[in-house]
């Protein structure tokens, strides 16, 4: 093949600089960030809320400190993805394995609060994405124990399969059933839209003498695109996750209870930071807002574009 010489070469060289350009341009211009609402003041966006939740690769992975939260329900997760440990004289439960590069991670917080690994007995999860669940399989073989999870989500969880490994699923769980282990009982509440089998849980916990409803949320976050039957789902879960009598209310991301700000509390001896019934609902309230403005967009797009 001859070399190009001459004008020839200079035109090919400017054709792939601009090329080039194009392309980096197209790579840097950011996915469209709206609709945009505000709640109690704070203004959100779909990428807003995904940065609040998920934070940057290190935050996934760093651990953050554990501790008691509240009664015998502890943290042992990492700086933006939640793990519980619910601890009793039979045994212990865990929710949420988070990623399997995680589990090493959960197994020392775990132990630098004072307990075995090795006395997990139940693995209950929130729902079927990788970054809650992909490390059911590797918790199961470091600690034996049963893996239960929601009917409807079965099948998303088991295209869950870190280094080829079948995702463990002992028991199969329905909308309203409860799990109990030394004691202490959680009830599986179904809240899709998320997902299928999206998995709110309820407890009970004493504190100084009372008792306080505490609700584990799953995630409330609508897609960029909402079909009709999602909407059906989102709507049927925030009347749900709304009924839900609640003291304390976790969630699958610590920022959807401000574990960080509320952690910095405790240190000063006050009331319990984490009992704040007044915002049991502030994640529903965000996230149904947004569902709402999600579909308000969708319907002006379609009324400005119709079919021929």
């Amino acid at each position: 093949m001859r070399p190009l010489r001459g004008s020839r070469l200079l035109g090919f060289l400017i054709l792939g600089a601009f090329l080039s350009r194009s392309a980096g341009t197209l790579r840097a211009q950011p996915a469209p960030d709206h609709p945009a609402v505000t709640v109690q003041g704070k203004t959100y966006t779909p990428r807003s809320i995904l940065t609040r939740n998920m934070g940057n690769p290190e935050d996934q992975t760093t651990p953050f400190p554990p501790h008691r939260i509240i009664g015998n329900i502890y943290y042992v997760g990492t700086r933006t993805l939640s793990s519980f440990l619910v601890v009793t004289p039979q045994g212990n439960i865990l929710i949420d394995s988070t990623y399997e590069r995680n589990v090493r991670t959960i197994e020392k917080s775990v132990q630098q609060l004072g307990f075995k690994f090795s006395d997990i007995k139940i693995l209950l999860g929130s729902h079927a994405h990788g970054d809650h669940q992909e490390g059911d399989a590797l918790v199961k073989e470091l600690t034996g124990a049963q893996v239960m999870a929601m009917a409807e989500d079965l099948p998303a969880l088991r295209e869950i399969k870190p280094g080829g490994k079948e995702h463990p699923v002992d028991k199969t769980l329905h909308d309203g059933e409860s799990v109990t282990l030394g004691g202490t009982t959680l009830v599986a509440h179904l809240t899709p839209g998320h997902t299928r089998g999206c998995t709110t849980w309820t407890t009970q916990a004493e504190d100084n003498g009372k008792t306080y409803n505490v609700v584990i949320n799953c995630s409330l976050r609508p897609p960029a695109v909402v079909t009709p039957a999602v909407a059906a789902e989102f709507n049927r879960s925030f009347k749900l996750v709304r009924s839900l009598p609640c003291d304390v209310q976790l969630g699958d991301h610590p920022a959807q209870y401000n574990m960080q700000e509320k952690y910095a509390k405790l240190a000063s001896g006050a009331q319990n930071p984490f009992i704040d019934p007044r915002n049991c609902t502030l994640e529903a309230d965000i996230e149904e807002a947004m569902l709402q403005a999600i579909l308000k967009e969708q319907q002006s797009g379609a009324q400005s574009n119709p079919a021929h």
